[in-house]
């Protein structure tokens, strides 16, 4: 009966549309999470230890997603692409530098938002290229390339930039980046090239896992630094602030810069604005401090927020 339900079409329909509503809900698992955070923190804190497989996990699931295919555009359009990764990397740590030394930030949590500065563009940013009527595959192709030169570029730019405030080591953090990023994503793109037909109704089930650690992260980072919260929570909500509105303007009018049209200077946008603060919030947890990791967890929830509002306002200038 249990296979009738399975491979008859019966149940899986049903489960992987619940799966799609639970991975586009991302913002407000990550809220539940914060507050369980905050006023239980012991339910989280055990985590801590596991950080590193959570975001393995993640990014395995978000391997799970992507084809080989969804990489053509950066051998097509090479110099597109690679513009857009150059408008990321260095819009994002140098504004972060700035906004840092403007609020006159403490170092742990100049640091860390240094650090979710010199991040990759969210994997999140494709979908919301597409609500956005933006370019979806530029989107994708600059979100895999940020993501596989960050081994490199988000320590030596965090290592340059902020061991201004505290002491940062280059090469534990490129170790942990190939560890929990690079390695996985690629075992989840050779599973689903080989198994693809085989897996391909359960491929829903691995954004929604994606989704769910991320959730669990940034509730961590809230339940560490729960006492620490009361005294920089406005200070912070100011920076990331300034941080994400800075970055999507930024991104929109470098795209004008390369003479990208409409469309791609939305996407450029967006996945300026948009970060990958959950790997932030790990790396600092790992190598940093963990109060390093706040700028990074208000930061994932923030940039969903207002990208979440970007694309339903382009959305529906779909032809302007």
């Amino acid at each position: 009966m249990c296979n009738l339900f399975l491979n008859g079409g019966f149940l899986m329909p049903i489960l992987n549309k619940l799966l799609n509503s639970f991975t586009k809900l991302l913002v407000v698992w990550v809220v539940i999470a914060v507050g369980v955070g905050y006023f239980r923190p012991q339910s989280l804190t055990f985590l801590k230890d596991y950080t590193d497989w959570l975001f393995s996990l993640t990014m395995f699931g978000i391997g799970m997603v992507l084809t080989f295919k969804d990489f053509e555009p950066i051998f097509k359009t090479p110099r597109i692409v690679l513009l857009g990764v150059l408008a990321q990397f260095a819009i994002m740590p140098l504004l972060a530098f700035a906004i840092a030394k403007l609020l006159d930030l403490p170092p742990d949590l100049a640091t860390g938002l240094i650090l979710a500065g010199a991040v990759p563009d969210a994997m999140a940013a494709g979908v919301v290229s597409y609500l956005a009527a933006a370019d979806v595959a530029f989107s994708v192709a600059l979100t895999s390339l940020t993501t596989f030169v960050s081994p490199v570029l988000t320590p030596a730019l965090t290592y340059g930039l902020g061991r201004a405030f505290i002491p940062i080591q280059f090469l534990p953090m490129f170790l942990s980046i190939m560890k929990m990023v690079i390695v996985p994503l690629l075992l989840g793109l050779v599973i689903k090239q080989y198994f693809g037909k085989k897996i391909e109704k359960f491929i829903p089930v691995f954004p929604a896992l994606s989704t769910l650690f991320i959730a669990f992260i940034c509730g961590l980072v809230v339940a560490l630094n729960k006492d620490a919260l009361a005294e920089v929570s406005l200070i912070i909500f100011w920076a990331v602030f300034l941080l994400n509105f800075f970055g999507l303007v930024l991104g929109y009018g470098a795209g004008k810069l390369f003479g990208f049209d409409k469309k791609r200077c939305r996407t450029l946008a967006i996945g300026v604005g948009m970060q990958n603060a959950g790997l932030g919030a790990v790396l600092a947890i790992k190598h940093l401090t963990p109060a390093a990791a706040i700028p990074n967890a208000f930061f994932a929830t923030w940039c969903i927020i207002t990208a979440s509002i970007l694309a339903g306002i382009w959305g529906r200038k779909k032809n302007e």
